[in-house]
């Protein structure tokens, strides 16, 4: 079975359909670097995953999160750093700027960069709510690329988007029909990632779960990236899935539930060319909170675990890179 590169989202931060929610309490470094270090255990790598906004103004939807994820890298864990495009306006004036800084900033422990955030999403917590999107997604692309060229700097670079069910969407053909006229941005991608959340806002049967789980990456890949003109070389990575516990949710049907979308996608790996999987997230925003974005953690609010954490950590060791870990950065396709 192919392996894969793991990773989770560290804060507490998040947002829902209406806006942002703030964590109950704020980020403890302490607790977020050990409970980091407990899940990778011995594999070689774990990828960090974190926020970061561009807009003229700031706003609590733009303040970066976790606050500095530098302090959780090292020792085998690298950056996953999703540079969001938040200017209401759609102005591009300085957003390839802010791209090449984030990636000369990176450091040595900087191995992926993600150009928006749901970019074929409207909601205002999301990137594809924002006029001129694409042209951003297009350009930013290009400007990671050339600035990790410049600096001989293996950063795998791509973008996400979320599963589309609706036939008349016309994200894909869109974003095919621009690069069309761009012929450096195919070759510029090094993974095209995916957000999805099986049975978390449409119930499946637990029965049903690998399947729908398989249905959708095959779905992505064969029809999805192929009217974007992306090819099947290009790899997958799921960026973002979860489940959250709470009300009528409990916390060993967590750790089932996610067990078997891990697995899935493991097993889908080397037929759909997946290279990786990050779990949201690492701790609730509000243990005790009634809504549902409250609950997505594998630790309560205060770090305690859920069940789930020792799931993942144990799906880590046995489908990941479980090898001597040493300080390394993974750099995707490109340095394959």
């Amino acid at each position: 079975m192919t392996t894969l590169t793991f990773g989770i989202y560290p804060g507490g931060m998040l947002g829902d359909e209406r806006g942002i929610i703030h964590p109950a309490t704020p980020d403890s470094p302490e607790h977020i670097a050990a409970a980091l270090a407990e899940l990778q255990g011995d594999a070689r790598t774990l990828s960090v995953r974190a926020y970061r906004s561009f807009a003229a103004t700031t706003t609590p939807e733009t303040v970066p999160t976790p606050a500095d994820p530098h302090r959780y890298l090292g020792d085998g864990r690298t950056l996953d750093l999703v540079l969001q495009f938040r200017e209401p306006s759609g102005e591009l004036d300085g957003w390839a700027e802010f791209v090449r800084d984030a990636v000369r900033t990176g450091g040595p422990h900087l191995a992926s960069v993600q150009i928006c955030e749901e970019p074929n999403l409207d909601l205002p917590t999301v990137d594809g709510s924002r006029p001129n999107v694409l042209n951003a997604l297009v350009q930013g692309v290009l400007a990671a690329r050339q600035e990790a060229d410049a600096l001989d700097h293996p950063v795998a670079v791509g973008f996400n988007a979320v599963p589309t069910f609706d036939p008349a969407d016309t994200f894909w053909p869109d974003l095919g029909a621009l690069t069309d006229t761009e012929p450096r941005f195919r070759p510029s991608l090094d993974y095209v990632g995916l957000d999805f959340f099986p049975d978390v806002f449409r119930p499946i049967p637990a029965g049903q779960l690998a399947a729908a789980v398989g249905a959708v990456l095959t779905g992505f890949r064969r029809t999805s990236l192929p009217q974007a003109g992306i090819p099947d070389t290009v790899p997958i990575r799921v960026c973002e899935n979860g489940w959250p516990t709470g009300p009528g949710r409990n916390e060993a049907q967590q750790a089932a539930t996610l067990e078997t979308v891990i697995r899935t996608v493991a097993a889908s790996a080397a037929t759909l060319n997946v290279d990786g999987y990050s779990l949201f997230s690492l701790r609730d925003a509000d243990s005790h909170a009634g809504g549902l974005f409250h609950h997505f953690g594998l630790l309560h609010d205060d770090y305690s675990p859920k069940p789930a954490f020792a799931t993942y950590r144990r799906l880590i060791h046995e489908l990941g890179t479980a090898t001597a870990r040493q300080p390394s950065v993974h750099g995707g396709a490109r340095t394959a």
